[in-house]
């Protein structure tokens, strides 16, 4: 523990890859989080679309655990699918907003995201179950997520039962949600500690942007 300590202590790390100055953004948070994730993607960084939502219940004790984004548009905010009945589908039934965060280390970047969260329609989460690969289909029908089972060959068995199934429906308990966003903000890294940290507010029915202090 002491040499655990003892690192974390004096670890340190400079940040100089980049900047993030009002003239360099774009004047919508949509198309700025496009234009950074186009970059991270070029930058060969593994699962850049890997994200960690935190929830809330409704007495405010929060969780958080990573995702992955599965579509992004204006019009639809951030998309991402799991078992309705699991913590964080339960936390967001009881109290529907959350907080998103994006870490791309190979850039020295961050991107966070809050807003309300919404159920996707029957049909939007049928189209996506359907695109999925077989396992992992099998996997939303088997698993009680975030539920205490007796071990590991409990699913094992159940994805023999279900491997015999030729054609696998979404359950009903397992889809979609959107997070419809009011607020991002993108950190960029910097030297000494002094980073960049632009903000996007939904305000009177627009887009107003602001900077915070590191």
């Amino acid at each position: 523990m002491e040499r655990l300590n003892e690192y974390l202590f004096a670890a340190r790390k400079d940040y100089e890859k980049d900047e993030l100055t009002e003239e360099k953004i774009h004047p919508n948070p949509f198309n700025q989080f496009e234009n950074w994730f186009q970059e991270v993607v070029n930058s060969k960084m593994e699962e850049p679309y890997a994200f960690t939502l935190a929830t809330c219940t409704k007495e405010g004790k929060p969780s958080a655990r990573i995702l992955l984004l599965r579509k992004m548009t204006e019009q639809e905010g951030f998309v991402f699918f799991t078992n309705y009945f699991s913590r964080k589908g339960q936390e967001i039934q009881e109290n529907p907003y959350g907080a998103m965060l994006f870490y791309w280390h190979e850039l020295e970047r961050q991107v966070r995201i809050e807003g309300r969260i919404q159920k996707l329609s029957e049909a939007y989460s049928d189209e996506y179950f359907t695109s999925r690969p077989r396992l992992s289909q099998i996997s939303a029908l088997i698993s009680p997520q975030s539920k205490k089972i007796p071990n590991r060959q409990y699913l094992e068995e159940e994805i023999k039962k279900w491997e015999k199934i030729e054609v696998l429906k979404r359950p009903n308990f397992w889809g979609g949600y959107q997070l419809i966003p009011n607020y991002f903000e993108f950190w960029q890294g910097r030297k000494s500690r002094l980073h960049d940290r632009i903000v996007y507010e939904w305000l009177d029915n627009q887009w107003r942007i602001s900077r915070l202090a590191p």
